[in-house]
């Protein structure tokens, strides 16, 4: 899952993916093909690249790096406990955040293969009295976050009902009668809730908990022996503690109850355990490969315009070479997990720290294992002409406003409540965002006047139309900005 405040990203609303914090499918800069590093060269240069990354006395990550079937390199970096001093192994247990999707919906397709559901279901053939508003939402909306529904992760009555553990029809009260925010398959919108009423289904459906089925269908058959639905209660061995960043330094992250992330959010596993998930995809251990197929092909919203997202997967490609994979943030660790099919390259990423996303680095990774390593754009000039042409206020969706100016030789891109964000040009056309995967496109029409722009690398493209409204008035024009 993906949290408000300062936590990782994708949990709490689209807002979050379109706010440069974009994870996924981009193609980077990278200079012709080179042939692969052996595997013996890989694990030098990719322990190289995480010794720089994770300093020995701050939290860190738990690191595999599959290809081929054969573990190149299986590590721990950083601390595990500060307070304690002990060092992260890479067979310790993380919270794994949104990962879990992954989870559910083959859960959901295992219900599906055995004749117990259809992804065409209406969600009033599980819940009666849930209200629809007169639209229909099917299974599959909610795998695909084209449901509409209010994302609980994005109300703020939720978060000071952090600490409270909430049964699963009281979280469903929390937000089913809220207004939609679009009607079925017209958007894609990143969505907690639809996530936790499939973990709803999956227990009607059962008649298991949504926790005794992952792990009873799923984590036993895999041998996943350190991958547990979460419960702070619970004695969960090799189980490291989460941080978060405070003002004076690193403070231990704010407590959230289990029952509420649920089946959007509240696995903890080990990157052992992600590595055996992995290596099961290539078989029918637990779903037929044509299941699985449908899962890794990216939806498609009413219009016909893809989405980049399957059933709890993102779907991508980088230099041409498919990937799938997905990010997760939750208060005190982010994860990330990159599984490159055809190349038959698995990256898995388990972090205990939730101000910083590991999927640059998952990438690099990636891409180092299939012989095009990842070049970081190079920024270039603009007249400043091009750059005054971009500075406007921007809508993307029914409601929300994106605001461009213009710093020196860069753009700054805000949001409202959100962090400023200074993109800079890689063509007249084309900004990224330093140490971020990013990619904001700006679009003209035939004339030349710039109609809006296209935010890209999340898995899912979200775009924004250039509006006639003037730039609003700004205290502190530079406050926030991340350069």
């Amino acid at each position: 899952m993906h949290y408000s405040k300062h936590y990782s990203r994708p949990f709490l609303s689209s807002l979050f993916v379109l706010t440069i914090v974009i994870l996924a499918g981009v193609h980077s800069s990278t200079v012709g093909q080179s042939a692969p590093l052996s595997d013996e060269s890989l694990a030098v240069a990719v322990n190289e690249m995480l010794d720089k990354t994770y300093k020995p006395d701050e939290p860190g990550a738990a690191v595999i790096v599959v290809r081929d079937g054969k573990v190149v390199l299986r590590k721990g970096y950083g601390k595990a406990n500060m307070e304690l001093g002990v060092p992260i192994e890479p067979d310790m247990v993380f919270r794994t955040g949104s990962i879990t999707k992954q989870f559910t919906a083959v859960a959901i397709l295992m219900l599906a293969e055995q004749g117990k559901l259809s992804l065409d279901d209406d969600v009033t053939k599980f819940f009666p009295d849930y209200p629809t508003k007169g639209q229909k939402i099917t299974v599959e909306h909610l795998l695909t976050h084209t449901s509409g529904i209010k994302s609980y992760t994005s109300l703020p009555e939720w978060i000071p009902l952090w600490r409270k553990d909430m049964p699963t029809s009281e979280m469903i009260a929390l937000f089913k009668d809220k207004p939609m925010d679009f009607a079925p398959g017209e958007r894609y919108a990143y969505n907690n809730s639809a996530y936790f009423l499939l973990g709803a289904i999956i227990e009607k459906i059962s008649g298991q908990t949504y926790a005794d089925f992952i792990e009873k269908n799923i984590f036993a058959p895999l041998g996943m022996k350190h991958s547990y639905y979460d419960d702070t209660a619970r004695i969960i061995p090799r189980r490291v503690a989460g941080y978060s960043k405070g003002k004076d330094g690193f403070v231990n992250a704010a407590y959230l109850s289990m029952s509420q992330p649920y089946a959007a959010g509240s696995l903890v596993s080990s990157v052992d355990d992600l590595a055996l998930w992995d290596a099961a995809l290539y078989t029918e251990k637990l779903l037929k490969q044509a299941s699985l197929k449908r899962a890794w092909t990216t939806s498609k919203l009413n219009n016909g315009k893809a989405t980049n997202y399957g059933y709890g997967w993102s779907i991508g490609s980088y230099e041409g070479h498919s990937m799938i994979e997905h990010s997760g943030g939750i208060p005190g660790f982010a994860s990330y997990a990159i599984r490159m099919p055809n190349d038959r390259v698995f990256v898995a990423m388990l972090t205990n720290k939730d101000f910083e996303s590991p999927g640059r680095t998952a990438l690099k990774i990636a891409a180092l294992a299939i012989g095009k390593p990842y070049h970081e754009p190079v920024a270039v000039k603009l007249a400043s002409s091009v750059l005054d042409g971009y500075v406007g206020v921007y809508q993307f969706g029914e409601k929300d406003e994106a605001i461009v100016r213009r710093d020196g030789d860069t753009l700054v891109l805000s949001f409202p409540g959100g962090r400023k964000t200074v993109i800079s040009p890689m063509s007249e056309t084309q900004f990224f965002v330093k140490d971020s995967r990013s990619r904001i496109t700006f679009t003209r029409n035939p004339a030349g006047t710039v109609t809006g722009f296209v935010v890209s690398g999340s898995g899912v493209e979200q775009d924004a139309k250039k509006t006639d409204k003037p730039l609003p008035s700004e205290q502190k024009a530079n406050e926030g900005v991340k350069k």
